[in-house]
């Protein structure tokens, strides 16, 4: 089977990047990051503690005015530099992001990539357009809104799609006018550094984005306890963002939180089901089910549900596990072994609430495939209040339940705390729309699942967070508005006349 070449280690950047300079963390400290193929360890990394935070957000301030006052056009002129080096790098950055987070390769090199390249070119035409307002107000005055940078933000990326969350983040921040003080996950910080390397390179100047590799317990919470950062922007667990909202709370920093989900994907009686169980299918076990917009819960018609899902649970078997390096893998390892083992978990976790696992559910029996972190894709039927279908599981891990009135269909949509993604499949136009606005989420997609574009916002409501992704929403989360009001008779209000 055709595999690409894995990338010799002695090529890997593992310093930190700081004011332009790659340097070893002040205390010395190192991270293994781990292969989920097969467990072994890919490199070390320095470990970023409080102090280095605190030297990476100086030299982002120190860089901030310049930036700032560098004009648009320039700002995006590199941002276009830097898509036009990543598009050069794609090879490189496809085969690194799949070793370092167990994403076949293929959907690095179709998905990953060029997304990354559109982004990173959506935002460097837009540095340019972000324009003020004029307001119309008493007679004798103009009132003007212009929109400035925060000045420092901090980025906290998480470990499921770190190539592309980059671009999410450093986008419109960079474009917009911020200097950046950026944290990947320690698990999967690989492709983070390369893109480093191409911002070096295409001569961004020095300060203006910087990375510290580190835990989160210390490098991400110094980012969130700093007096110097402006706003933190962070992706990951509910959990963790309300530690961040906590944190805050010190110099009363804007937060933008992209958190968890548990996407309802409902699926009509009238629905074409050939389309609907591979757009489901793409929606739940893309990147092993590792995102936070999954489909995970199937919401079916019962008079579709036989049929749906005898196509669905033939097409999950044939799912073709294996090495992410190789072309052929459609889904590879869960990306780290604790995540795997917290998966796995839920099994037992339905089995124990009377859910009956219909396929899957068990690490594969393969033996070339018994060192990594590898699960079948898992499809659970489970009653709406069992704890899998309100709790994440992050995985390829989807449960099924039926309905039989659109009014039951809504009401079990909306049935959890989350608010992110969500779907549904029906020829019915006017059903279509009308669940678009009924269903609690910030993004609904109609006979399609997962579909992004940087011009389109991406956020949720409830505890999968605020603020927003992309789009010029993701520009006005990266400025702040300023008024000014400027007497155009330049006279004295009478009122002081003396």
């Amino acid at each position: 089977m055709p595999r690409l070449q894995p990338i010799a280690p002695s090529e890997l950047k593992t310093r930190l990047y700081i004011d332009g300079q790659w340097v070893d963390a002040l205390a010395g400290g190192e991270i293994d990051v781990i292969n989920p193929f097969d467990g072994s360890v890919l490199t070390r990394v320095a470990e970023a503690r409080a102090e280095d935070v605190d030297l990476a957000v100086e030299a982002a301030r120190a860089a901030a005015p310049g930036w700032a006052r560098l004009p648009a056009h320039e700002r995006g002129r590199l941002l276009l530099k830097l898509a036009d080096a990543i598009e050069a790098d794609a090879d490189y950055l496809a085969r690194l992001e799949a070793t370092n987070t167990g994403h076949p390769v293929r959907d690095c090199i179709g998905l990953d990539v060029p997304r990354t390249v559109l982004c990173f070119r959506y935002f460097g035409g837009m540095a340019d357009k972000l324009e003020g307002s004029v307001i119309p107000v008493d007679a004798g005055f103009l009132n003007y809104v212009k929109r400035e940078p925060i000045g420092v933000v901090g980025q906290i990326v998480p470990w499921n799609f770190p190539l592309m969350f980059v671009s999410w983040k450093l986008g419109p921040a960079l474009a917009a006018g911020n200097t950046v003080v950026m944290k990947p996950s320690e698990i999967t910080p690989l492709s983070t550094l390369r893109v480093a390397e191409l911002i070096e390179q295409v001569g961004f100047p020095k300060g203006v984005v910087n990375i510290v590799t580190g835990y989160g317990n210390t490098a991400g919470q110094r980012i969130a306890d700093h007096p110097g950062i402006g706003k933190v922007s962070f992706t990951g667990s509910t959990n963790i963002g309300r530690e961040i909202v906590r944190s805050s709370a010190g110099n009363l920093k804007k937060v933008q939180l992209e958190l968890g989900g548990k996407g309802p994907n409902i699926v009509f009686e009238d629905a074409i089901i050939p389309a609907a169980v591979g757009g489901s299918a793409f929606g739940i076990f893309h990147n092993q089910g590792q995102a936070c917009i999954a489909g995970s819960r199937l919401i079916l018609h019962e008079k579709i549900a036989d049929e749906f899902l005898d196509r669905f649970i033939g097409l999950a078997r044939s799912i073709r596990l294996g090495d992410p390096l190789d072309t052929d893998t459609e889904m590879g390892p869960l990306t780290s072994r604790v995540h795997h083992e917290r998966v796995l978990s839920y099994v037992q976790v339905a089995q124990d609430q009377g859910g009956e696992i219909l396929s899957g559910g068990q690490v594969p029996a393969a033996p070339e495939l018994s060192k990594g972190f590898f699960i079948e894709p898992t499809i659970v039927r489970a009653a709406p209040g069992d704890r899998v279908q309100r709790e994440e599981v992050f995985g390829p891990f989807v449960t099924v339940t039926t309905f039989k009135t659109d009014e039951e269909a809504i009401a079990i949509a909306n049935s959890t705390d989350y608010g992110l993604g969500s779907g549904l499949w029906t020829q019915n136009v006017t059903r279509a729309h009308r669940f678009a606005d009924q269903i609690h989420a910030g993004m609904v997609w109609i006979n399609c699942y997962k579909r992004v574009h940087p011009a389109s916002p991406f956020g949720g409501v409830g505890v999968s967070g605020y603020g927003r992704e992309m789009g010029f929403e993701a520009m006005r989360e990266y400025t702040q508005p300023k008024s000014v009001w400027v007497n155009v008779d330049a006279q004295i209000p009478p009122f002081y006349a003396r």
